[in-house]
């Protein structure tokens, strides 16, 4: 039986999803499929208390799954009339935004929280990176020249990030070490690159109409999965031999005991516990 989701759920556009595209997408969702199980698998393995990142990892590649199932299913578009090249309409896909929405600020807190950047710093840094998603969804939806201006606060909104990620980030203390830094480093330095392609893709698709919708289904998926699975699977295995009582994130119940019972010594009463290093400990 082969790919009926395009008879099933008919384009909405003049520029729409081919069944090539279509094809693309349930591959890209099938690998989102199996690293979500992988990693699911994995998380089981650590013990309770050292499992955030990977959790983390859950949702970015749940929300990635649904997302590609949405599109490539042909579901998840409106049609917004181009500016450029042609006339008529393109389908737009509003459910890659929800998407962006709900793991772009989860990528960068996975990220960021293993450097010693202070809890409002790392606010203000998912704040511009929800600012650059949403200025990115109403850039799309605008059929008038207009939409460039919300493309020009996404990009204004990017510099901030890049300027923490390159160069704020680095320059805090690394509470687990300069393993984790040298890590966060190259880390840091990938996601930048994957970065600078999305307003790229971003100006061919949504933007001025230069590239078909497979084509850009293409992009975005190559773009999703480097940033996706590939990112997280590099980045938990760095922190495999990391102790996470480090990063101050330490709840205090009773299911995180276990995990810092070694590193606990029994203090004098009276004794001024020792401060606490990590974003945890900054406000």
């Amino acid at each position: 039986m082969g790919n009926d989701a395009l008879n099933i759920n008919p384009p909405n556009a003049t520029y729409h999803l081919s069944r090539g595209g279509s094809d693309w997408l349930w591959a890209a969702f099938s690998l989102f499929g199996v690293s979500l199980l992988t990693v699911v698998a994995w998380t089981f393995t650590r013990p309770r208390g050292t499992r955030l990142f990977h959790q983390i990892a859950i949702v970015v590649l749940t929300t990635g799954s649904l997302a590609y199932f949405s599109m490539a299913s042909d579901l998840g578009a409106t049609p917004v009339r181009v500016e450029f090249r042609g006339d008529g309409t393109r389908q737009i896909w509003f459910v890659r935004y929800i998407q962006w929405f709900i793991t772009f600020p989860l990528l960068l807190l996975e990220l960021l929280l293993a450097t010693g950047l202070s809890l409002s710093d790392i606010f203000t840094t998912l704040f511009m990176g929800v600012v650059l998603v949403i200025t990115g969804l109403v850039a799309a939806l605008v059929p008038s020249t207009y939409k460039w201006g919300y493309y020009t606060f996404g990009v204004a909104a990017l510099f901030y990030i890049w300027y923490v990620l390159l160069w704020h980030g680095p320059h805090t203390t690394f509470a687990a070490g300069g393993a984790l830094r040298s890590g966060y480093l190259m880390a840091a330095g990938y996601l930048s690159f994957l970065l600078l392609l999305y307003p790229i893709a971003w100006a061919c698709a949504e933007g001025g109409n230069v590239i078909t919708v497979t084509s850009e289904m293409i992009w975005y998926g190559i773009l999703d999965i480097l940033a996706g699975p590939v990112f997280l699977f590099f980045f938990l295995w760095e922190l495999r031999g990391v102790d996470y009582a480090a990063f101050g994130l330490h709840s205090g119940k009773y299911t995180d005991k276990g995990a810092y019972a070694h590193n606990t010594t029994t203090q004098p009463v009276g004794a001024v516990p020792a401060a606490t290093t990590g974003a945890a400990s900054n406000v």
